[in-house]
Order: structure tokens, then sequence, then C-alpha cells
């Protein structure tokens, strides 16, 4: 047993056991827990059975509503434009943060007031937003990129402030001018790990995008969350969290993958 030796490697097989593990363990508690819940009361709502979610998941992801809509689709396309605009924006913040870590007026003008913004509850911005923006797709937006903005900011500047400064006296040396130092020799050795932050950060954009979509939207993964939770209607609930959970999963496995294939040389030395 190598559990727990620092040098253990496990094989292939191995590695896919444990790793479906705890999803096996976490399915059969639920199905367990549903089971015992619905023997005492057949009606219990809080925790549906795989069945019943079967239905649910078949009314909004099969079944057109009353306007002819497929629900999930239509949810799903809605707070996924919303997120790749956000994921989009974040090249600013990356530029923003990467300007900040190698010019020094730069940072002279933006550290603190980054650093004190990054501070804010972005959630206690939504009245104030809504007010300015309405309630239309800016609002929830503007929440989105002012709660991950800052934290993308500071990332990029403390990896760029970390590059040894003999890289750039060596490129301004040879020639190269001050932004060629700074997106040809800086931001390419940055790149793989800003771009972890940014996937890494998913979760806030998502958490981000279901407050704002909770508190004015009319189509979208977190509006139908709370429209259905007056209900009590936990067999929709639940599939819409695993959906939301599996496409967050499925674009950080796919920023994952894509630095690992394009700065492998990275990874190879490290």
């Amino acid at each position: 047993m190598g559990f727990f030796r620092i040098n253990a490697q496990p094989g292939k097989v191995t590695s896919v056991l444990l790793s479906a593990a705890l999803f096996v363990l976490s399915l059969a508690a639920y199905v367990w827990v549903a089971h015992e819940r619905h023997q005492e009361n057949p009606q219990d709502k809080v925790v549906p059975t795989l069945s019943e979610m079967k239905g649910g998941v078949k009314r909004t992801a099969i079944e057109e509503d009353r306007k002819g809509d497929v629900r999930l689709w239509v949810d799903t396309w809605a707070s996924g434009k919303r997120f790749l605009i956000c994921v989009a924006l974040m090249s600013i913040a990356v530029l923003i943060g990467l300007h900040m870590g190698v010019l020094p007026y730069f940072e002279a003008l933006l550290l603190r007031f980054v650093t004190f913004f990054d501070k804010i509850p972005a959630l206690a911005l939504l009245p104030i937003l809504m007010i300015i923006f309405g309630i239309g797709e800016m609002s929830k937006i503007a929440l989105i990129v002012i709660g991950v903005f800052p934290t993308i900011i500071l990332d990029t500047f403390l990896r760029a402030k970390a590059v040894p400064r003999e890289q750039v006296t060596k490129g301004l040396t040879l020639g190269a001018s001050d932004m060629e130092v700074a997106y040809r020799i800086v931001l390419p050795q940055i790149l793989p790990g800003v771009l972890d932050t940014i996937r890494l950060n998913f979760k806030a954009v998502i958490l981000f995008l279901i407050a704002g979509e909770s508190v004015a939207a009319t189509v979208g993964l977190g509006y139908r969350i709370f429209v259905v939770r007056r209900y009590i209607a936990m067999d929709i609930i639940i599939p819409y969290v695993i959906w939301m959970s599996l496409l967050a999963y499925l674009a950080d496995l796919g920023v994952r993958y894509f630095v690992r294939w394009r700065y492998h040389w990275q990874y190879e030395e490290a």
C-alpha cells in the first residue's frame, strides 16, 4: 500500500478507480438518503429520488414549455453567453496587470486603487449597478467583471513583477523596445499561470452570474433555480446545479488541457 508514500505512482486503472470512488460513494449515499426519506414520507420533495429527477430533466431538457421553449437549453444559452462575454473581458484585466508589473508609472497609478477596489464586496454594488444600468444584461456582466477583474489584475501584476529583472535588462540591452519586452519576454512567461488563475476563478464568475440572474433576469440557469425554489422543485434544482457544475468543470478542463498543450515545455521543465 503506497497510499501514504510520497514517491508512490498509482497506475492508470488505480487512478481511474480512485477518481470515481468518491462520485460513486456520493451517489450511493444520496440514493440511500432519498430512499429512507421516501419510506417515511412518500411525498417528500426535499430529497427527490433518481426517477423523480429524471422526470424533472425530461420536463426541462426535452419537453417544450408554454412558450414553445425547451427551458434547459434556453437557460444554458443565456447564461453561457454572459459567462463567455465576461471571460473574454478578462483579457483586458491581464493587459492592465501586465503593464502594472512592467511599467513603474502604471504601477504607481493603479496598484493602490485596484487593491482597494478588490476588497469591495461586489454583491454590495449590485443595487447601484441596477440603478445605473437597469435590469438588463449590462448590470449582470458589470457585476461579474467587478467581482473578478481586480483579482486577475493583481495576479498578473505579481507574476509580471516576479520575472527576473535581468531578463528585462537584457532585452532592453539587445535593442528591444519597452512594449517588446512586455509582450515578447514577460507575457509569454506568465501567461500559463494567468490562464490557470482565470480558470480557477470560473467558480467566482458563476457565483456572480447566479446572483445577478436571481435578482433581475427572465432567463438563465440561476434565474430558473430561484424561480422553481418557490415550489420546492428539487427534482429540477438538483439537475440544474449538476448541469452548471458539469459545464464549469468542462470549461476548466478545456483551459487546463490548452495550457498543457500550448505550454508543454514549461510543464516538462517543472
